[in-house]
C-alpha cells in the first residue's frame, strides 16, 4: 500500500475532497469540509492519521504496535497508522471508513443527506 493507493481509496468515498491547508507536505482529506484523514507526504514511512472514537482508539493502540496516537491532534480522537505488514489492506480500509463515518455522523442533517 502506498500514498497514491491510500489517496485514491479516500477520494472514492462520497463527498471527499483534498487540500493542502497546513503545508505542501500534508494532504488533508475532508468530507463536507471536515477532516477525516491526513497523509503526511514528507514522512519516509507510509502512514495515515485518522479520526477514531476514544475507546476504539485506545483498543487499537493496545492491539497493534503500528497504531499510535497522532501527534498533530487531540490524541484521544486521532490515531496514526504506520503501514507495515501488521496492518492489512482490509484493516486499513476499515479504519479509513470508520473515520469517514464518524465525521459524516457528526455533520448537520442537511449536509449528511447530501452525501448519503
Amino acid at each position: 500500500m502506498n500514498y497514491e493507493e491510500l489517496r485514491e481509496f479516500c477520494l472514492s468515498l462520497k463527498g471527499t475532497t483534498e487540500s493542502f491547508p497546513f503545508d505542501e507536505f500534508t494532504l488533508v482529506l475532508k468530507v463536507q469540509g471536515k477532516m477525516f484523514a491526513l497523509l503526511p507526504l514528507d514522512n519516509p514511512e507510509t502512514q495515515i492519521s485518522l479520526k477514531c472514537d476514544p475507546e476504539r482508539a485506545i483498543q487499537l493502540r493496545e492491539e497493534y504496535s503500528a497504531i499510535v496516537p497522532a501527534w498533530h491532534f487531540n490524541k484521544k480522537h486521532w490515531n496514526t497508522v504506520i503501514i507495515n505488514p501488521e496492518i492489512t489492506k482490509d484493516l486499513l480500509y476499515e479504519l479509513i471508513i470508520h473515520s469517514y463515518n464518524l465525521v459524516v455522523a457528526g455533520l448537520p442533517r442537511k449536509l449528511r443527506e447530501e452525501i448519503i
